[in-house]
């Protein structure tokens, strides 16, 4: 989206207020499904999607496409909006989530939603798989390519939650980032502070991630994830970073735009009634 930079922000913030309205209506339609994850996370994908993001809706299977994976996938609704405002299925489609036959399942799934470049749902594996992608990209060029490229030259982007930090397999992965120095490799943490049961804090504590990433040889860099201006800076400064993966902390809020339901962990993953999803859509006009 080539546009000057207030034009840019203005039209990416109507768009993150489209995609709120679809994901509120989308989960009362279906009757459940996870709101809270899933509104912290739209502005990330917003500026990845119709800014950043290297991809073409016509040609899901593009050779040079980036690659973007959504690693907490309970968080499917916001990347199912995303997709269907990019043009990759019609956006009556969101009315389907959940239901027997659907190509948008609970949990994002590859093999039915163009798209979808990793099926997730049990958490603690995109990393893993990222790290494969980003290693797959240096070590060749991919098939379709032109004859004159030797290598492929697209990133792999990664959505992490910040409850999903407590798997083991995370840092098993981030260490392996590292060690293979994959700078193709971009990771957004949306840090909005709660899980399915309360504060990670009070879970079980991953903090502090900037020294902990940093420990672990990511650069690192902390932002304000509903600030679409720091959120495209962000992903600039990914792309200058050099020999190391690049990993961005994003600070968000649990449910945002929806003033019942943020900062409340008992809204990560609940439907609301006909009633509420009233409220929410008239917030978010």
């Amino acid at each position: 989206m080539n546009l000057p930079v207030d034009s840019l922000i203005t039209s990416l913030k109507a768009k993150s207020k489209l995609i709120r309205q679809h994901i509120i209506k989308m989960i009362t339609i279906a009757g459940s499904g996870h709101p809270g994850g899933s509104l912290s996370a739209v502005e990330i994908l917003v500026a990845l999607y119709f800014h950043k993001l290297r991809h073409n809706p016509k040609e899901p299977n593009w050779p040079d496409r980036d690659r973007f994976l959504l690693s907490k996938g309970h968080a499917g609704p916001v990347w199912y909006a995303v997709l269907a405002e990019a043009g990759y299925f019609p956006v009556e489609t969101l009315w389907t989530l959940r239901k027997l036959g659907s190509i948008l399942q609970g949990h994002p799934d590859m093999k039915k939603t163009p798209g979808v470049e990793m099926s997730s749902g049990s958490l603690g594996q995109g990393l893993s798989i990222a790290n494969g992608m980003a290693m797959a990209a240096k070590l060749d060029k991919p098939a379709g390519s032109p004859a004159n490229r030797d290598k492929a030259n697209h990133r792999i982007y990664i959505l992490l939650g910040d409850g999903e930090c407590q798997e083991g397999q995370v840092w098993e992965a981030a260490m392996a980032s590292a060690h293979y120095k994959l700078d193709n490799l971009c990771a957004i943490l949306d840090y909005n502070g709660y899980q399915i049961d309360g504060a990670i804090k009070d879970v079980m504590s991953p903090l502090p991630f900037a020294e902990k990433w940093s420990a672990f040889g990511w650069a690192v860099k902390e932002i304000d994830g509903h600030n679409l201006n720091e959120i495209i800076n962000a992903y600039d400064w990914a792309e200058t970073v050099k020999g190391k993966p690049a990993i961005i902390i994003a600070r968000t809020v649990k449910g945002k735009g929806v003033s019942f339901m943020e900062n409340k962990h008992d809204w990560h993953g609940k439907a609301p009634s006909a009633q509420q999803s009233e409220a929410a859509l008239k917030e978010l006009q």
